[in-house]
């Protein structure tokens, strides 16, 4: 998603020269659409994230739109401060546009993992909170927020070929996607996860078993209604998320049960303990923490065969 995102942003940059893009020594070989088209609105603060924020705030207070770029955790976790702050205090159009997501960076280890930041940018009330599932999907987004009122938080998956079918580019803030239907589970899916929801449903068809999957792109606001009306329907859903399942995705489903009494039972599939020493590909870490298509595809027989279920 990152090429789609530069090149949806220089794009817009072309007609708004208000539109500034800065990064923290990150982004080669994905930023240069927008830094070749507009070099005297491209800013590289170096190793800085605090920094960098911090900038951005000063210039969204000039009245220029800055959007800030790093990896997941450095873009979040490092300045939280300065955007809690900065844009969010100040109510300033301030973009965190973060990569790699949950568990994309494995081989890097637990430094480079994104598993917290959607837990904590969900604590910020006017702060927009955007996790698009595949490339197309984050060129509609960027259109859709670029220039929405106050700060807002765009996390970006790194795989520019990634394509959810069914989804087709669609996003609306405050909406979510239905992409597969069924009528025995819900799957609620966000971000590069909505894939595995979606093959996972493919396979469960071959078991004879329906599954709807419905996908979040927008956690703030959220999909309350579309939310709502689906999981009113299901006596089982899973939420599926690459975030530690506190916080997340899976909290929000819950809260949604909880607040509107539904009698739907909730199993959140994500990381569920502190990654240990073991690294390796997105694919195998998947299996290891049970968001992979064929993990997803076992909770949910076993959920059905429950006699809780």
């Amino acid at each position: 998603m990152r090429r789609a995102f530069a090149e949806t942003l220089s794009e817009l940059a072309t007609s708004d020269p208000r539109i500034v893009l800065l990064t923290a020594d990150l982004g080669f070989m994905a930023l240069e659409p927008f830094s070749a088209a507009h070099p005297g609105r491209f800013f590289n603060v170096g190793v800085a994230e605090q920094n960098m924020v911090g900038v951005a705030t000063g210039m969204a207070e000039a009245g220029f739109i800055p959007f800030v770029y790093s990896i997941v955790d450095f873009a979040t976790l490092r300045p939280f401060e300065f955007i809690r702050n900065g844009p969010v205090a100040h109510n300033l159009p301030v973009r965190i546009v973060s990569v790699g997501g949950g568990l994309e960076y494995g081989h890097n280890g637990i430094s480079h993992f994104g598993l917290e930041d959607v837990a904590l940018m969900r604590t910020q009330p006017n702060l927009t909170l955007v996790t698009p599932c595949d490339a197309e999907q984050a060129r509609a987004a960027v259109r859709a927020t670029w220039d929405c009122p106050g700060p807002l938080y765009l996390r970006l998956g790194k795989d520019d070929r990634l394509v959810v079918p069914g989804l087709e580019g669609r996003f609306t803030l405050g909406r979510a996607d239905i992409v597969h239907e069924g009528d025995d589970v819900l799957l609620v899916a966000s971000g590069t996860a909505a894939i595995e929801a979606f093959n996972a449903a493919r396979e469960l068809k071959l078991r004879r078993i329906g599954a709807t999957v419905m996908a979040v792109s927008s956690l703030n606001p959220a999909p309350r209604a579309d939310l709502l009306a689906a999981l009113a329907r299901f006596k089982i859903a899973l939420t599926v998320e690459t975030h530690y399942i506190t916080g997340g995705l899976g909290s929000l489903v819950c809260e949604v049960v909880a607040e509107e009494r539904l009698a739907c039972k909730v199993i959140r599939c994500g990381v569920k303990s502190l990654p240990g020493a073991v690294t390796g590909s997105q694919s195998f870490l998947h299996g290891v923490h049970g968001i992979s298509s064929q993990r997803l595809v076992s909770t949910v027989v076993a959920a059905l065969e429950s006699p809780y279920a």
